[in-house]
Formats: structure tokens, C-alpha cells, sequence
């Protein structure tokens, strides 16, 4: 699939983008990063076919395209398994939801199937939007911050799915995770403007925390540099290899207890 002079406006507003020009082909994931803001949904949005340019065109995009966007529209009263039968008979895939199913064991997901999507945990809601895009063989996969809310088994699992993609993909991310992804191309969105993005930054070591209290007050005493996602009470952190040991102490004196440390080339 190729981007050519992508440009979307809306109303008299500015440029969102000014002139996207980009391949996505099969072997070479393209990560896109850039700030909140910077036209990165906008962008995947155009590329999966859910909105047209202003000007420019989209040549060569599949018919079966898997697209997760950075806020999946669900029915919150229809209960999982329900929503995932509908999405796969509309993609000519089944109704029988064995690949979905198999693939949110794969991710950890601890909603049941017959749960109201409304009633999902934000994780379990994200792995729902990614077995709905991952599954029914699509041509061509577009994921707008795929590894969001996803504690660290579950993103390390979504790490190990994607690594074996084969199709064209196309990643919006601002986890740092899609560096790992094997040939990945990077490029940084900004202005409207697309440029080779910087060189992947520098392995961290990732801890996994149990905190008590108000999960915002712990992150508040945290290094600068440390990275934080889950839901709480358990918080997984990446932080610089060097910071490894001001992010214990100052987790340890925020009341958290460690239950894991992972260091960049161990298991």
C-alpha cells in the first residue's frame, strides 16, 4: 500500500496533514510517532479506508484491511462474544469466534464472553479491539497505540503476535514497544509532515510494581524518565538501565512492593 501527497484539513481549519507520502509493505512494519495531536489517528484512519483525504490518494489498499483505532467505537450493551460473531460474518470469516477466543487467551483476557462490552476493564476492552482486527486474515493491519493499557504479560504476548505478522502493518505508538518489531521502518509526524523518525532508543529495564493508594501520587514520585502503564494496583514501569535502582528506591518509598525486575537481554 502507498500514501501519495495525503492531505486532510478539516473545515477552514489548518493542515492536519500536508503532503504524506509513505509505503507500508510486507516485512518492514512502518511506526509512526509523533505528539498528542499530531495527525498520527488522522493519518491511520486515511490509511485503513475509515476517512478520505482532503487531497492525495491511498494506491493498493486490500480489501481485508484489520484496523484498530486509537478509540474503538463498541455497542456496550452487546456482550463480547455477540460483537465478535458480528464482526467476523461481516468479514466472510465465521461465526464460530475460535480464532478470537484463542487469541484473547493468547493476550490474558479475564473478561467472560458473555460480558457487556461497556462493562470491560480498559486492558480486556483493548484486547477485544485487537482480536477483532488481528483475526479473519486481513490483508493489510493498521493499530493506533496497540500495546495502550495493556499490562506487561499481555503486551509482551501482543509483541510475540505481531512478530509474526506477515502482511503490511502499520503502527501509531508512543509506548516504545514498536521498536522491538523486527525491520521496523520509524517516522515522526509532525506539522502534517512525515520524516525518517529517530533511531530506537536505549533498552530499559522493566519493573513490575504492586501499589497502594492512589496510583497517580505513586507515579508522581517516580523518576522523570520512567514509563508507566497498567491500571492499578499493579504497575509495570520502563525506565533507562541506568535509572534502575532511583526507580526502586523511590517506588519502594512510595509503599510499592516489587514483584518483578526484567533487564534488558533476560527472559
Amino acid at each position: 500500500m502507498r500514501l501519495e501527497g495525503v492531505r486532510k484539513r478539516y473545515g477552514r481549519g489548518p493542515e492536519v496533514l500536508a503532503g504524506v507520502d509513505l509505503d507500508v509493505v510486507p516485512g518492514v512494519p512502518a511506526v509512526v510517532l509523533g505528539a498528542n495531536g499530531a495527525g498520527k489517528s488522522t493519518l491511520l484512519r486515511i490509511a485503513a479506508g475509515c476517512s478520505v483525504p482532503t487531497s492525495g490518494r491511498v494506491r493498493d489498499r486490500p480489501r481485508r484491511v484489520g484496523h484498530l483505532p486509537a478509540d474503538l467505537p463498541v455497542p456496550e450493551r452487546t456482550p463480547v462474544r455477540t460483537w465478535l460473531a458480528h464482526l467476523a460474518a461481516i468479514r466472510g470469516s465465521g461465526r464460530d469466534g475460535a480464532e478470537a477466543t484463542a487469541l484473547l487467551e493468547r493476550l490474558g483476557f479475564t473478561g467472560g464472553p458473555d460480558t457487556p462490552m461497556g462493562r470491560l476493564s480498559t486492558g480486556n476492552a483493548r484486547k477485544v479491539g485487537l482480536a477483532q482486527a488481528l483475526c479473519g486474515s486481513p490483508a493489510l493491519l493498521v493499530l493506533d497505540e496497540p500495546w495502550s493499557g495493556l499490562d506487561d504479560s499481555a503486551a509482551a504476548a501482543l509483541d510475540a503476535v505481531l512478530a509474526g505478522v506477515a502482511v503490511p502493518l502499520l503502527v501509531a505508538d508512543h509506548s516504545g514497544r514498536a521498536g522491538g518489531l523486527a525491520g521496523a521502518a520509524r517516522w515522526s509526524l509532525s506539522a502534517g509532515r512525515l520524516a525518517p523518525g529517530p533511531a530506537p532508543e536505549a533498552p530499559r529495564t522493566v519493573v513490575v510494581l504492586r501499589c497502594p493508594g492512589d496510583l497517580a501520587a505513586v507515579v508522581a514520585r517516580l523518576p522523570p524518565s520512567a514509563r508507566c502503564s497498567g491500571e492499578g494496583p499493579v504497575l509495570t514501569v520502563r525506565v533507562p538501565v541506568a535509572g534502575g535502582d532511583a526507580l526502586l528506591a523511590a517506588a519502594l518509598g512510595a509503599g510499592c512492593s516489587v514483584l518483578s525486575v526484567r533487564r534488558p537481554g533476560t527472559p
